[in-house]
């Protein structure tokens, strides 16, 4: 047997004053007295012991000396060199993904496994040690190598139930990394089996798996994304993914709104294992929040809803100057994304910034600043020189990959007297006749984008065809450009950048979900945001915004997991649940003795109760 603290032994030496106040006797006083009737009755009290009365006077000494041996023996923590040799070193992996919360075991697969993480500490034997790591969203030390029970105890209430997707299999690396100098060592993993590798990993020697939760059907929403159209300027396009991770058919409603208001109701039947996709084309110029949600309440409630960020099309302001033309201006009013105002006379100041200023015919010698489309150009400009009128045009070459040619055909469209141009610099050539003379081209400028289009509207029939509406809306659409056209929704366990505004020196406040405010770390103009933990809308704000202040910036975040999603364990990952066995015997010597000690101190007052020893 061997000490762990040996110095305290030293406190044996309490047994000398133990034992001198056993030995010392009482010295009998001298009192006069006025008679000796009563040296009888002294000398009767003050007989000469018998033999039994020194024994219990001597068994009295020996319980507190063996008392006092326990507590010393306790003081200095014992230990048997076996107890050394065999100590071990475990990591207890706790996977805290988004499949752990489903309730198939009540209240949850996660609330189980910390239950079976109790069990498992409450079975460590002295000298062995134990850390702890958290394998969802990323991996995460919630307690380091320790002994101490309760310390272990309070990291694992600690660990929080998340959204994300399960890490266990880096988490184990991050175990065998933490255990590599020690002997006896092995990773404990409570989980459910739903990640890669989970077969091989539960043949692994120095791994031990501890299963929870069913064998569970689930359906739910594996992707979900909204975008503008780039041809219709009030269109949108809703992309929805859902999956029947069980394994029977299971019938459902998918239910998709946009700020509150419904969108769309799709009956769903879904075979087992299968998936539906679809794509929602629909009009609005409004954006918001699009929540996608199933009518059917199963055992993991994180993927019967998800979310998407429509970006809002923005009313472009548009001056028409022009001294009459209904095709143009018809054009432009169909078009729910424009504010269109009409110019009889030439402009006299500057358009607003923003503005889409369109000049029919009459053009300045200078064009102003900002977004210009010119149809039918009468006169030169500082970027084109004025050249005789082409009769009849027929296009022969048009710029397919350009975004202001999509759907777009005009080759069998009647082009009579387009005027012939000689453009200054290097304008983007799209669409031409057999003489190689431009018809639609397109000037990339400093001061705004130009648009020209050669074509006398009055005497052909392009205003007649379908293609007229289109080339208007790819030019609305390449003003404005394509920047917020696409928020893309991703998905838990994700990280991402937001680019500041320009010039912002403010502060910046990250909002989970839930609620949860958080500093956001800035590094030069852009933030980084993740990982992800939580599915629902995550927003920014300044730290000093008021409560209803709209948000700096907003993003939707998905379990967007067909792994995470599906409950159902492999077929073939069959673990041993039995990792440790909690017992009396676990307990370390020194709480022994100390339970002997108290033992003896119980016995000595019974016996002394009974007059057994004095």
């Amino acid at each position: 047997m061997n000490f762990a603290h040996a110095s305290a032994l030293a406190w044996a030496a309490l047994v000398i004053p133990i034992i001198i106040f056993y030995i010392l006797k009482i010295r009998l006083r001298r009192v006069p007295v006025s008679t000796t009737l009563f040296w009888q009755q002294i000398f009767d009290e003050k007989k000469p012991r018998s033999l039994w009365e020194m024994l219990r006077h001597l068994l009295s000494l020996l319980v507190q000396i063996a008392i006092l041996a326990l507590l010393v023996l306790a003081l200095g923590e014992p230990f048997f060199k076996w107890e050394v040799l065999e100590a071990k070193r475990l990591v207890l992996v706790v996977d805290n993904s988004a499949s752990m919360n489903a309730n198939d075991v009540l209240p949850s697969r996660l609330a189980q496994a910390k239950e079976e993480g109790k069990r498992i500490i409450s079975g460590l034997r002295f000298r062995d040690e134990m850390a702890i790591i958290a394998a969802g969203t990323e991996p995460q030390v919630f307690c380091g190598l320790t002994g101490h029970q309760r310390t272990l105890l309070k990291a694992l209430d600690e660990i929080p139930a998340t959204d994300g997707p399960t890490r266990v299999n880096e988490a184990i690396e991050l175990a065998r990394r933490l255990l590599v100098t020690q002997k006896n060592r092995k990773v404990i993993v409570l989980s459910d089996g739903g990640f890669d590798n989970a077969e091989t990993l539960a043949k692994a020697e120095d791994v031990q798996m501890v299963p929870v939760g069913k064998r569970t059907g689930n359906v739910g929403i594996t992707r979900l994304q909204a975008r503008r159209s780039l041809i219709d300027p009030v269109g949108y396009e809703i992309l929805a993914e859902v999956v029947n991770a069980s394994d029977d058919p299971v019938e459902c409603r998918l239910e998709i709104d946009l700020n509150g208001e419904v969108v769309d109701v799709v009956p769903l039947k879904l075979a087992p294992g299968a998936a539906h996709h679809q794509v929602f084309e629909k009009t609005s110029t409004a954006g918001g929040r699009v929540l996608a949600r199933l009518n059917r309440a199963d055992a993991l409630p994180a993927d019967n809803q998800a979310w998407a960020i429509l970006p809002r099309r923005e009313i472009r302001p548009v001056t028409l100057v022009t001294k009459g033309n209904l095709f143009l201006e018809k054009v432009f009013e169909a078009n729910a994304g424009v504010k269109l105002s009409v110019s009889r006379t030439p402009l006299k100041s500057a358009p607003p910034a923003g503005t889409l200023t369109v000049f029919h015919r009459d053009v300045p010698e200078k064009l102003p600043n900002g977004p210009v489309l010119v149809i039918q150009p009468s006169q030169s400009t500082d970027l084109w020189e004025i050249g005789e009128t082409l009769q009849n045009p027929i296009v022969t070459q048009q710029d397919k990959d350009s975004p202001l040619m999509a759907h777009v055909r005009l080759d069998n469209v009647l082009m009579p007297e387009a005027k012939k141009l000689k453009p200054k610099g290097q304008p983007k050539i799209l669409a031409s006749a057999v003489s190689g003379d431009p018809l639609y081209l397109a000037f990339d400028r400093p001061e705004g984008k130009v648009l020209v289009l050669t074509v006398d509207l009055d005497k052909g029939d392009l205003p007649l065809q379908t293609a007229f509406p289109i080339m208007a809306a790819n030019a609305l659409g390449w003003f404005a450009g394509t920047k917020g056209e696409l928020r893309e929704s991703t998905a838990t366990g994700s990280v991402v950048e937001w680019e500041l505004p320009p010039n912002s020196t403010a502060s910046y406040t990250l909002h989970s979900p839930s609620g949860r405010p958080a500093a956001l770390p800035v590094r030069s103009a852009r933030a980084t945001i993740g990982p992800l933990d939580q599915c629902g809308i995550w927003t920014i704000d300044h730290g000093t915004a008021q409560v209803d202040a709209k948000p700096e910036f907003e993003l939707a975040c998905n379990l967007a997991n067909r792994q995470e999603s599906d409950l159902r364990p492999p077929q073939d990952w069959a673990p041993n649940s039995n990792v440790l066995q909690a017992g009396f015997g676990g307990r370390p010597l020194w709480y022994l003795l100390i339970i002997a000690a108290w033992a003896l101190v119980g016995m000595e007052w019974y016996l002394y109760q009974r007059r057994w020893i004095s």
